[in-house]
């Protein structure tokens, strides 16, 4: 495969850990970087064949090869293998060798690397080769090991790896790196950190959970190795795995068993799991009291080390003075739970009693604030998990308030978690049923005044829950790791609708809003492709809209933007829609293959109450077509809106004075009209 167009950094190092000598020169053949090996072996210092007063490498090194043959491997966009040519050393020695120049692209700039391949160096090659293949041989009889490419998919695995993880060859092969994992926060951190230190160059060696083709969970001992592949000729990574769960299954046993905070003396989390579900099973009414210490590690900060231990202790015997015959635990570092049939204003008394017995640090008291949420039970929620989300909900609103207050859960907030708690829920069956669907809000084009764009909205209407919005669906979507099913039913239901648009001669562009969260999925651009392809939609039919927070993201990961010039490669256009509520960055507009701004409708909205916002608009405008950006506006709910967006230049309009969104029969209606 070319590198042409892969964009890498190829740096000394990389260069160092090649088998053979490497130089990298720009299209004028001047040399930029140097390996060790190749300075070594030709006598040539860094400075001797690299800067911009030097001669190129074509008037030294290889000069005996014809110009002819050099302006082609300068130009080439694919690798050039020359069997034999003469290469001279500092010192006139004349050294026979084979050549290879692979051209690749770094921040834009065309590079070509060139490596030496003497003959004596692929004897000594072929010798670790082999060397190689019996340690190999040995690995796969003990541990688990798979084979990656460089950018992360599995080549090849072995017997053992197949046994302990229910894979088939054909169903792993070409799988990725991050898909034998968890889908969680802490194994994406864990993975991102070995994927980094391979890259790099380094080994990373650690316990880490994984999953098998069924999801069930395992642990291995992994030690990641980078290698290089002379037959292939690129680096590959090499996963030497041992399967400890068994061990691991024991040690989290043990750790369950200790349901003691050794601190406080307390019970820990797991054992206020237990004794709060046993409390449920047995239908004891209680209140579920959450308290955190404000400003804790700000405390600490202020404080010697001694009062940091003292303080906790000296807060916990201030709650078990306070609070007799509750139950108490400790969360965590500075969170505690107390359970007690006591009346609000009795706990909420709390706050009080730490004033008038303040703790002490150098005869200095301490500041104490705390922040406390009372939920009940059954009145306000009826399990583990939701008391503990309700109590952070409460928290995170009396912080917002200043904190310093211990509250009950409000009946909005108690309402709004329920609700959440019901449409998790419903969400999963209502995809399983597909009672998931599609509305289109038509975009009319300023200049013909027709309708040659609609956005695809989900819409779900549950019998138990009613109306369900997409700002309160998505959220919620992202957050179990739904999002990934309704966008495929998304991507699905788009191509379809377009072609039947097609069929029925209207040329229509749908489009149809993405998470980053499915683009960290290195299938997406595939899994997007396959379905044009399973639907025979044309590609230049269908619009993929993302937000700033999507773009300043993929800005920073490089495998997210590849998948995006895939896509924009085959004809999909990138809308950057919500333009201007998010992180703005004229950065990811340059690197990202964005074709249109859509202008967020909360700046529409304001236009004639405030002339900061016309100048603002207009500038947001005049901003994306000097970038030869398509601008358009949404939320045009007047026809004064949509006449100083015109007069701004705005390319297309969207609101409810075109259209809500509606079905794909109003959508034919309009365009009759």
């Amino acid at each position: 495969m070319s590198l042409m167009h892969k964009s890498f950094t190829i740096d000394e190092h990389y260069i160092n850990s090649l088998p053979f000598p490497a130089i990298v020169i720009k299209q004028n053949g001047q040399a930029t970087i140097s390996g060790k090996h190749a300075e070594e072996l030709f006598g040539f210092s860094v400075t001797d064949i690299t800067g911009h007063t030097t001669p190129s490498i074509h008037e030294n090194l290889l000069r005996n090869l014809s110009s002819e043959t050099f302006q082609a491997i300068l130009h080439n966009t694919e690798s050039t293998y020359i069997d034999k040519v003469q290469v001279y050393t500092h010192s006139e020695e004349e050294i026979s060798s084979a050549l290879l120049a692979k051209p690749f692209i770094e921040q834009g700039e065309h590079l070509i690397l060139i490596m030496f391949m003497l003959p004596e160096l692929m004897i000594n090659s072929v010798s670790n080769s082999s060397t190689y293949v019996d340690l190999k041989q040995g690995l796969d009889s003990t541990f688990m090991t798979v084979t990656l490419d460089r950018d992360g998919f599995i080549l090849e695995c072995n017997a053992e790896f197949l046994k302990i993880s229910q894979w088939t060859p054909k169903r792993v092969i070409g799988k990725t790196f991050w898909q034998l994992f968890p889908e969680n926060e802490a194994s994406e951190k864990i993975t991102n950190t070995i994927w980094r230190n391979l890259n790099n160059g380094h080994t990373w060696q650690g316990e880490i959970e994984k999953v098998t083709k069924t999801g069930q969970s395992y642990w291995v001992l992994l030690t990641a190795i980078p290698t290089f592949n002379l037959e292939a000729n690129e680096h590959q990574f090499i996963l030497i795995e041992k399967d400890i769960t068994k061990s691991k299954t024991i040690q989290h046993q043990l750790e369950k068993i200790a349901y003691i905070d050794t601190e406080t003396g307390l019970m820990n989390a797991h054992r206020l799991e237990k004794v709060i579900t046993k409390m449920i099973e047995e239908e004891k009414h209680f209140s579920f009291v959450y308290l955190s210490i404000d400003k804790f590690y700000t405390l600490k900060e202020l404080h010697d080390q001694q009062i940091n231990q003292s303080l906790i202790i000296e807060f916990t015997n201030r709650i078990k003075m306070y609070f007799q015959d509750s139950t108490m635990a400790r969360i965590n570092e500075n969170d505690f739970v107390v359970i007690t049939p006591l009346s609000e204003w009795f706990i909420q008394g709390f706050l009080s009693y730490l004033q008038q017995h303040p703790i002490y640090s150098s005869n200095i008291a301490v500041p104490i604030s705390i922040s406390g949420g009372i939920t009940r039970y059954p009145e306000d929620q009826t399990t583990f998990s939701q008391l503990m989300k309700a109590s952070i909900a409460t928290i995170t609103n009396v912080r917002e308030a200043g904190g310093d207050k211990i509250v009950s859960l409000s009946k909005a907030t108690h309402k709004a978690l329920n609700r959440k708690a019901l449409i998790e829920k419903r969400l999963l069956q209502a995809l399983d049923q597909k009672n998931l669907k599609v509305l289109y809000q038509p975009q009319v084009d300023i200049y013909s005044g027709k309708i040659t764009a609609v956005e695809a909205l989900v819409r779900w209407e549950d019998e138990v829950i009613g109306v369900v919005s997409p700002d309160e669906l998505i959220p919620i979507a992202e957050e179990t790791g739904l999002i990934n099913n309704i966008g495929s039913f998304m991507i699905e239901k788009a191509c379809e609708q377009a072609l039947i648009w097609k069929k029925a001669g209207h040329n229509l562009k749908v489009a149809i809003n993405s998470s980053v969260r499915e683009f960290r999925d290195k299938n997406m651009a595939k899994s997007i492709l396959d379905m044009l392809a399973k639907t025979n939609c044309p590609a230049n039919l269908i619009q993929i809209e993302i937000t700033e927070k999507f773009a300043l993201e993929a800005e920073a990961a490089t495998s997210i933007t590849q998948q995006m010039r895939k896509l924009e490669n085959e004809g999909i256009a990138f809308v950057l829609d919500d333009f201007g509520t998010g992180y703005g960055s004229f950065r990811y507009m340059q690197i990202l293959p964005i074709e249109t701004l859509k202008i967020d409708k909360t700046f529409t909205s304001s236009l004639l109450k405030s002339e900061k916002t016309q100048k603002l608009m207009h500038g947001m405008v005049q901003l994306g077509k000097s970038m030869e950006l398509k601008v358009v506006a949404e939320g045009v709910e007047t026809a004064e809106q949509a006449d100083l967006l015109i007069t701004y230049g705005c390319d297309a309009i969207q609101g409810f004075y075109i259209s809500k969104p509606v079905t794909p029969d109003e959508i034919e209606s309009l365009l009759i009209k």
